[in-house]
C-alpha cells in the first residue's frame, strides 16, 4: 500500500470519519484533527454471519468491517482519507454486538461478568475506495463478579448510554467499576485505535510532525 503523498496533495485531503459514533468524534475532536463524519450503511451482522462462516477470525472481521464502512463514505468524499472503524467483543469464541435494549445488555452484562474477554478494535483508511493503511489491536479486560443488584443499579444509572458500546459499559464512565483488571491501550478499548492512526496521518502531511 502507497501510503504517502506530496506536500500539496496532503494539504488538500479533507479527513472523513465513517461512523456515527459520538466517542470516536470526540476523540479526533480532542486529538485537534478537523473532520467531518458520515455514517455507513453497512449490514455489519451479515458481513460477520458470512465470514464467520467461511471460518474468518475475529481479527479479520474487524479489519473487514472497519474498510467496508471506509469504502462505502469514500463515494461520496473524492480524494478525502476515510477512516473507517469497528470493534468486536470476543470471550470465549462468544461475539457481541452493541444490545438492542437494557434487557439485552443485563443478560450480556451477567455473561461477561467474572470472566475475561477482549476488545478487538481495527482501523482502516481508504482513499477514492482503495486502502492506504490499516490497523487492528487488542485489549484484555476482566471483568468482577458484581451482584445482580449492583448490576441492575448500574443499568439504571447508566440508561441507554450502556447501549452505545459493544461491551454495554463506557470505561471513561460508570462503566469502570465493572472490572477487575484492564490491560490494553485506552483508545482501543474505547474503539479507535488512536496512537498509531495519529502517527500515520503525520506521516500523510496533513498534520505536523
Amino acid at each position: 500500500m502507497n501510503d504517502t503523498v506530496t506536500p500539496s496533495q496532503a494539504r488538500a485531503l479533507p479527513l472523513v470519519l465513517a461512523s456515527a459514533s459520538v466517542i470516536r468524534r470526540k476523540l479526533l475532536d480532542a486529538a485537534g484533527l478537523s473532520h467531518v463524519a458520515e455514517a455507513a450503511d453497512v449490514d455489519e451482522g451479515e458481513v460477520k454471519r458470512r465470514m464467520r462462516s467461511e471460518g474468518a477470525g475475529v481479527d479479520a472481521v474487524a479489519e473487514a468491517l472497519a474498510t467496508l464502512k471506509a469504502q462505502h463514505v469514500a463515494r461520496h468524499h473524492a480524494a478525502a482519507l476515510v477512516i473507517g472503524a469497528d470493534q468486536i467483543l470476543d470471550v470465549d469464541g462468544l461475539w457481541f454486538d452493541k444490545p438492542a435494549d437494557l434487557a439485552a445488555a443485563r443478560r450480556q452484562l451477567q455473561t461477561l461478568r467474572g470472566r475475561i474477554h477482549e476488545l478487538v478494535s481495527a482501523v482502516s483508511v481508504v482513499r477514492d475506495e482503495a486502502v492506504v493503511w490499516r490497523h487492528v489491536a487488542r485489549a484484555r479486560l476482566t471483568m468482577r463478579d458484581f451482584s445482580d443488584a449492583f448490576l441492575d443499579a448500574y443499568l439504571q444509572k447508566a440508561g441507554p448510554k450502556a447501549l452505545e458500546s459493544v461491551g454495554a459499559y463506557q470505561l471513561e464512565g460508570l462503566g469502570v467499576q465493572l472490572f477487575d483488571r484492564i490491560e490494553g491501550d485506552y483508545f482501543v478499548i474505547l474503539g479507535l485505535p488512536l496512537l498509531p492512526l495519529l502517527d500515520f496521518i503525520r506521516r500523510q502531511g496533513v498534520i505536523a510532525t
